[in-house]
């Protein structure tokens, strides 16, 4: 069955956990698609995880139309949020518009994600009122790292806090359809969830989260070292690619690679007549 906006919203009245997964490509997202999860998001760490950039803030446009895509191909049943790249919304709402309306046109995608509280309600009422599902992004937002100084929880003091109550009000009364809280401590996550009417999706945000979700590679350990304090690892991937990778390169420089079994047949009396 599709996953809709209407289905999420019913998983968090049901009290139905909603899970999410990043994809970047067709295969991945056909995976995680059979394996039943509920949204697929392809996050602009694609930036990171797939193109090598040091963040997220060089994703272009046209990167995201690329990779959601071949995402939305794969994505038979998942809700696919596709990211606004960095100054791809920030610029105006009219750009806004435009951009989100790029990406559910192009890159087939069912919702749009975008960085931003207060301050960019009114985009998100705008895309939303184009008949553009919203999904807003709080605390840790990666596009404003620069501004925060380094990546870092978010809402621990009086002020900080408050600033997150009052962004997640602003998104929701502007009309987004769901809210990522992002390195936020647990029990102001718990505190902003019961508080809104629409779903919130966790990333270092506690258990109390309507749903949570995390980038591929970090659940399976694909990339890099450095592993993120909200991070568990589920299945070591990584390792797996490396030792069939370290096996195929064995067996093809001793000869072992193909055997018999992997090759195709001609009659002796075919090689016999060439010249």
């Amino acid at each position: 069955m599709k996953n809709t906006v209407v289905t999420l919203q019913k998983q968090k009245h049901e009290h139905d956990k909603i899970t999410m997964v990043t994809a970047y490509d067709y295969t991945t997202a056909k995976i995680m698609d059979e394996s039943g999860v509920n949204t697929i998001l392809v996050g602009d760490s694609l930036g990171m995880v797939m193109l090598g950039y040091e963040d997220t803030l060089s994703v272009t446009m046209e990167d995201m139309i690329h990779h959601v895509a071949a995402v939305t191909r794969g994505a038979k049943n998942a809700f696919v949020v596709a990211d606004m790249p960095f100054m791809s919304y920030q610029t105006s709402v009219y750009d806004a518009v435009v951009n989100a309306g790029r990406l559910m046109k192009e890159g087939r995608a069912n919702a749009v994600k975008l960085e931003g509280g207060v301050e960019f309600a009114p985009h998100i009422k705008a895309i939303a009122q184009a008949s553009i599902p919203v999904v807003a992004h709080l605390g840790l937002t990666p596009q404003s790292v620069n501004a925060f100084g380094g990546f870092k929880v978010q809402g621990k003091d009086i002020e900080a806090a408050q600033k997150l109550i009052e962004d997640a009000k602003a998104v929701e009364e502007a009309g987004a359809c769901m809210v990522v809280l992002e390195c936020v401590p647990a029990k102001l996550a718990k505190k902003i969830t019961e508080m809104l009417k629409v779903p919130t999706i966790g990333i270092g945000a506690g258990a109390d989260c309507d749903g949570q979700v995390l980038v591929y590679q970090d659940l399976l350990a694909m990339y890099g070292d450095f592993r993120p304090k909200f991070v568990k690892v589920f299945a070591n991937v990584g390792d797996a690619m490396r030792e069939g990778m370290a096996a195929y390169i064995k067996e093809t420089k001793e000869g072992t690679f193909p055997s018999a079994e992997h090759c195709f047949k001609i009659d002796d009396s075919v090689i016999e007549k060439l010249y």
